[in-house]
């Protein structure tokens, strides 16, 4: 039976609401994200998710992380975003369980999942089967770097499509379009909107260069489910809480229509 987190997702899909999650890279926190991370403990502009995790972490344990987290922000779920099999933590909630489809990389396509299916299988996780693809205008970032994979870029539309489809017909739930950590431009709203067309009961995630209203705007407005907020939130802690007081808005404005 679909847990919490599934069942959030799907009912982004369903209501047409729009979600935000913040992605935490557990090598970049610092004092002001713990502060922020406080706030919104007690705060009624929460985020949907956390998603915790990062391209380049390789701590041992994750879960003191997750266990903090937890204690100051107890009711936003949080949800591993896994980098590599190394950055796993029981004590999340959830896990993305990625297939990187949008590169030929057997590591991050099949090779490091084999290594940890039989951990996570035995653990009280919930396991969220995500195809996973990085897509921007041609930069390398870090994620590029530590897969050694080449984004698909935004104007391949039916090569994204196809990988999209095929993911979803090997049985993955969930559809993650990455631009990557820190990345000038987002996923485009053509890619966006594709996408979500053909696959349109499918929870589409949406990161990477998400670093004003603007964009997330034309994001949500594209068909994205859930916009992922990493890299601006890092440097603007502040910026977290005004695009979810703007998700608010735009869910109030849908309802109210």
């Amino acid at each position: 039976m679909p847990s919490k987190v599934s069942k959030a997702l799907n009912k982004l899909v369903k209501t047409q609401k729009k979600g935000i999650a913040w992605l935490i890279d557990p090598d970049k926190i610092n004092s002001d994200n713990w502060n922020k991370i406080a706030e919104l403990g007690n705060h009624k502009n929460l985020p949907d998710f956390i998603f915790l995790g990062g391209s380049t972490y390789t701590g041992i344990d994750l879960n003191p992380l997750v266990h903090k987290i937890k204690t100051l922000c107890p009711t936003v779920p949080i949800v591993l975003f896994p980098g590599s099999r190394f950055q796993l933590a029981d004590e999340a909630d959830a896990l993305l369980f990625m297939s990187l489809i949008s590169g030929r990389n057997p590591e991050f396509l099949i090779e490091q999942q084999v290594e940890v299916a039989e951990r996570i299988s035995q653990s009280s996780l919930e396991i969220l089967p995500t195809g996973y693809l990085l897509v921007n205008d041609g930069e390398i970032l870090s994620v590029h770097q530590q897969s050694q994979t080449l984004p698909l870029l935004n104007t391949e539309k039916q090569k994204i499509l196809q990988t999209a489809l095929a993911g979803k017909l090997l049985g993955m739930r969930y559809i993650f379009i990455d631009a990557g950590s820190g990345a000038s431009s987002p996923v485009s709203s053509e890619i966006i909107e594709l996408v979500k067309k053909r696959m349109d009961q499918t929870p589409l995630l949406i990161g990477g260069g998400l670093d004003s209203l603007e964009k997330i705007d034309k994001t949500f407005s594209a068909g994205a489910d859930l916009a992922i907020i990493g890299n601006a939130a890092e440097k603007n802690p502040d910026f977290l809480v005004e695009a979810i007081a703007f998700k608010n808005w735009l869910n109030q404005r849908l309802f109210i229509n």
